[in-house]
């Protein structure tokens, strides 16, 4: 197994070990989110029960985040070390970040801390995950010098994929400042400065929604499908209120709320409406019913794969409706059409839109900096589209004068976020620093020589307007831009590809000689950013899917966010790359030893690799391409690698390849054709991937011989053409336009 590269900006955190105590699904998620970016991290838990390893806990941990995906690849798996809290705890000693994910109980959390503090290595961080607890209590008898060392460091779950950490220290505390840069830097994660107050600003609000919401459906005689309907049309995740309980798991309300109440005063709303105390809920607990983890909460699925859903006035489940937020009155688009309307369903909306507005108005000055603040907690956080004042905003004087609440607009504040500014491509934006632009494209002026083109077109996919910029690029390169970045600030796409709709176009009214023509441009344009005499760096975040993976393959380098999802999925609509992929890939598998077949391995995945690291595996990205955590570094991090190559840059030289000929197709080709036999790959797959494996291997071309990259275009364009004729091909493209799924054949 190869070594893991530390992520981009990683060795300016001074981070290069980490130990986590509570190897739960949080504690390990931590882990391996630590892991994924390069640091080494001890995870300790305490000795298994007897007959079982001392370590089980903590394997049980690593295992569990291996199953659910919390690693990016098998290389990050390597870096978390298991451990016992009775056999290791001197491992605290070698840490610059100690994690505690215990569970929410004060005393144990405290007699941790007595351990850790003899251990503690100076300019250590000691932190710990409380969703609930104040910091001043679990500091309580600890040193002046163990209280400057600790933060409460809120992650949300799972810490993967979910980009909020709350951190809770006072003000100017130089942990604070530390853990928000490795929070950012190494685990990418937008950092949001909290106060030291029960629940912090996420789950202080999102209790208080949850409780409202739940106990107001239950008064109000709402069945699940509608509260949850309701829930969406607000812009909540479309799991609604009731399947987000499902997913936090029902039996967790009474220590999660419980402790909240607890801290809390009585007259609070969380206290006011008592979740806990539900007969509702208590009987669900009672009866086992937890949520998805034990198979059946407020919804379950039964074994024919239907759901059904729980009648709140009886405990029964029954099928579901299907009630969804375009049954609402305004169809779910329209919220004050929702507020205005005057049976149970709008009277629901306005007493729970109304309860808590109110209470993040009311809450604001004690438990964030600002309203923005709090926007962006319950927008990562909870994934809300838009946070509780931006809501408020939103609404009419009317709508607001309906909730029933004396509600203010007010200035949103600055949101309080660590360690974040605008990136060098924003700042151009402002400044209005265009070179050249169309509808399809712009080219931006970033300074120092520096050029960004980004891509403008509905998901950044590649049509003939992109290629005219590129065009154009290409011809200031090397004057007055000396190094270039291909970037843009959507987080869902770097590139989702060509245009698949201008090339079915093509394809249905017959334009061979014009669908040849629009790839063989490609090729070229392609071929000469490789060539072009100043380096180019590519700003890969969201897909990389196609013509767009094909761009950041050409390019000099590229600066990837950890999250990236990378592929050439051409053999799902019945095509395969014809803008040098296959080119570009056969080169790097041949110069790895890994040859025709490596490459067809990443040329017919069925999926995106599910992360940079995983792409580089599969030689979509470099081994030496930087990966960034957090996507709003991404620019930066592009713009600096491409200034730095800039002095005395020489471009790659043409690629020369090996025709590995008819004996390797066949030696590649078996697996296909003993899954087309096997009933698990049809024909037609089994013919575009043949396809493939021709060009890889050379076509006609002698075994050992050499062929030039024009070569692989020549065979590239012949089976692209090829391929377009078949009628399902053509069909696939559209099923895909239109579903967004492969058509299955």
């Amino acid at each position: 197994m190869g070594q893991i590269r530390p992520v981009w900006g990683l060795s300016e955190t001074r981070c290069a070990r980490a130990v986590v105590i509570g190897a739960g699904n949080m504690g390990a998620g931590i882990a391996a989110q630590f892991a994924n970016a390069g640091v080494a991290v001890d995870l300790l838990d305490i000795p298994g029960a007897e007959g079982q390893p001392r370590n089980a806990r903590a394997e049980a941990g690593i295992a569990t985040q291996q199953r659910a995906g919390g690693f990016m690849g098998d290389l990050p798996v390597a870096l978390v070390r298991p451990g016992n809290t009775e056999d290791d705890f001197d491992r605290v000693a070698g840490a610059d970040w100690i994690i505690e994910a215990v569970i929410e109980n004060l005393e144990i959390k405290r007699a941790l801390y007595a351990r850790i503090e003899p251990l503690l290595k100076p300019g250590a961080i000691v932190s710990s995950n409380t969703s609930t607890i104040p910091r001043a209590a679990l500091i309580a008898g600890r040193s002046p010098a163990f209280a400057e060392a600790f933060v409460i460091s809120h992650f949300f779950n799972p810490p993967r994929h979910m980009p909020l950490l709350e951190l809770v220290a006072p003000p100017g505390n130089a942990a604070q400042a530390a853990a928000a840069q490795i929070g950012r830097r190494a685990l990418g994660k937008t950092v949001i400065e909290c106060r030291d107050t029960p629940g912090f600003i996420a789950n202080r609000i999102g209790c208080a929604w949850m409780s409202v919401a739940i106990t107001e459906a239950v008064r109000l005689g709402l069945t699940v499908e509608q509260a949850d309907a309701v829930h969406v049309a607000f812009g909540v995740p479309r799991t609604g209120v009731f399947g987000l309980t499902d997913l936090v798991g029902i039996d967790m309300i009474p220590s999660i709320w419980g402790s909240l109440m607890r801290a809390l005063p009585g007259g609070d709303k969380i206290n006011r409406f008592d979740l806990p105390g539900l007969k509702l809920v208590q009987a669900m607990i009672a009866g086992g019913r937890f949520g998805r983890k034990a198979g059946g909460g407020f919804y379950r699925r039964t074994a024919d794969g239907a759901t059904e859903v729980i009648d709140i006035a009886t405990g029964a489940y029954g099928p579901a409706t299907g009630y969804s937020a375009a049954d609402l009155p305004g169809g779910g688009r329209d919220l004050e059409a929702l507020l205005a309307d005057d049976t149970g369903l709008g009277a629901y909306a306005r007493s729970v839109l109304g309860e808590v507005l109110a209470y993040a108005q009311e809450h604001a000055p004690e438990i964030a900096p600002s309203r923005a603040a709090i926007d962006v907690a319950m927008e990562l956080g909870y994934a809300w589209k838009r946070g509780p004042f931006k809501i408020l905003d939103g609404l009419s004087d009317a709508a607001l004068a309906g909730l029933g609440h004396d509600l203010q607009r007010g200035p949103a504040g600055a949101p309080g976020l660590m360690g974040q500014g605008p990136d060098r491509l924003a700042r151009a934006k402002s400044a209005d620093a265009v070179l050249a632009e169309s509808p399809a494209a712009a080219l931006w002026d970033l300074g120092e020589g520096l050029a960004c083109l980004e891509l403008r077109t509905k998901m950044n996919a590649i049509d003939s307007g992109v290629l005219d910029m590129l065009d154009a690029t290409l011809g200031k390169l090397g004057g007055p831009v000396r190094a270039l970045v291909i970037g843009n600030h959507n987080a869902r796409a770097f590139s989702a590809g060509a245009n698949l709709a201008e090339m079915a176009a093509r394809i249905d009214a017959g334009e061979w000689d014009a669908l040849e023509a629009f790839i063989a441009r490609g090729q070229r344009l392609y071929s000469a950013l490789r060539a072009a005499p100043v380096p180019v760096v590519a700003a890969v975040q969201g897909v990389a899917l196609g013509g767009g993976c094909e761009l950041s393959l050409h390019c000099s380098a590229v600066v990837a966010t950890a999250a990236a999802k990378i592929s050439l999925p051409e053999h799902l609509v019945g095509l395969l790359p014809g803008w040098g992929g296959c080119a570009r890939l056969l080169e790097r598998a041949q110069a790895s030893g890994g040859g025709a077949a490596r490459a067809f391995a990443a040329l017919t995945l069925p999926r995106p690799a599910g992360s940079a690291r995983e792409a580089a595996e599969l030689g979509l990205l470099r081994g030496s391409d930087p990966i960034v955590m957090h996507p709003g570094d991404l620019i930066d991090a592009a713009a600096d690698l491409a200034l730095s190559m800039a002095g005395g840059y020489a471009p790659e030289g043409p690629a020369m390849l090996r025709a590995e000929g008819a004996e390797a197709a066949a030696t590649i080709l078996a697996g296909p054709r003993a899954r087309h036999e096997a009933g698990k790959l049809s024909e037609a797959d089994l013919g575009v991937q043949a396809r493939i494996v021709e060009v890889l291997t050379g076509g006609a071309t002698a075994p050992g011989e050499e062929m030039s990259e024009a070569d692989l275009h020549a065979l590239e364009r012949q089976a692209f053409v090829a391929l377009a004729h078949d009628p399902l091909t053509l069909a696939r493209i559209r099923h895909m336009l239109a579903t967004g799924k492969p058509l299955r054949t």
